[in-house]
């Protein structure tokens, strides 16, 4: 007779934790970009002071951040930039949806066809120096085709740093993922999920595409040595941000989950990210949290 209440006490406990669960996540997620405007966003390119938005090269247009050069008269010269978010983070999943669009600057770099990134455990905008092409960071980086070679997107590139891949310290500056080429404007949906200086992977739709570990700063580069760095240090926590690198791109959704509050929980954290990784991940609107 008593049974029948101690089971649905359980129940109820169990479909309150799992309610919980589901709650937390939700709540977990924070939207970068917000579809309106440029809002807890600072740029920085190369040349010019942070905070200066060179003719206009960042901006929200129909809901969508994009990177367009119509000011630059003609003319790229290596004015390399990126748009960070306000604070940093130390263990996180981001969520970035891109497209390329139009032609490439002409005096662009072959290597910039197509080509942006989302760097990962990032310097600040401020204490970059004012003709330094690309922030001390890990660069996921966003490709797309050109039609007929294969151009896997979700690569990484080190901007001063230098990570351990396959258990062996790597110092060439990229190294390309196991994703597939996106030709076209299509939209290609990314993420990195950051770990702290432990584990780092790039993700496109549902596959991991590259795994990394122990992020961290390359003595030989000179931004590095000039900002007092040490030769291998662990990098445990950075900005983000998003390029401009002379080829216009437009990104619909920047969004990030932040882990910092798990990181020294293993079982919870780990419950956290099996639960991000069931979630829909293609079918969002573009105002959607999640």
């Amino acid at each position: 007779m008593t049974c029948k209440p101690v089971l649905l006490f359980i129940f109820l406990c169990c479909a309150f934790t799992a309610g919980a669960q589901r709650a937390s996540v939700k709540r977990g997620w924070i939207k970068l970009f917000n579809g309106k405007d440029l809002k807890d966003w600072t740029v920085k390119i190369k040349g010019y002071p942070a905070g200066d938005n060179f003719a206009h090269t960042f901006r929200v247009e129909d809901g969508v951040m994009k990177v367009n050069y119509d000011g630059y008269e003609g003319l790229f010269r290596a004015r390399y930039g990126h748009i960070f978010y306000k604070r940093k983070f130390s263990a996180y999943l981001v969520v970035v949806e891109y497209r390329f669009t139009g032609d490439q600057m002409k005096d662009g770099a072959d290597w910039a066809y197509r080509n942006s990134g989302v760097m990962l455990a990032g310097q600040t905008p401020e204490s970059m120096e004012l003709n330094q092409d690309f922030p001390i960071s890990l660069e996921e980086q966003l490709l797309g085709g050109n039609g007929k070679d294969d151009r896997p997107t979700a690569n990484l590139c080190t901007p001063g740093t230098n990570v351990v891949l396959h258990d062996s310290l790597f110092t060439p500056h990229c190294v390309n993922s196991t994703a597939k080429t996106y030709h076209g404007d299509q939209w290609v949906h990314v993420e990195a999920l950051v770990l702290g200086d432990s584990i780092v992977r790039h993700i496109v739709g549902r596959d991991t595409v590259l795994t990394y570990t122990k992020p961290q700063y390359d003595g030989r580069d000179e931004y590095v040595r000039r900002a007092g760095l040490p030769d291998g240090g662990l990098i445990s926590e950075g900005t983000i941000s998003l390029q401009s690198e002379s080829h216009p791109v437009e990104f619909r959704k920047a969004v990030l989950f932040d882990l910092g509050s798990y990181l020294n929980d293993p079982v919870k954290l780990r419950k956290v990210i099996e639960r991000l990784q069931k979630r829909k991940k293609n079918v969002w609107r573009a105002d959607d949290n999640q």
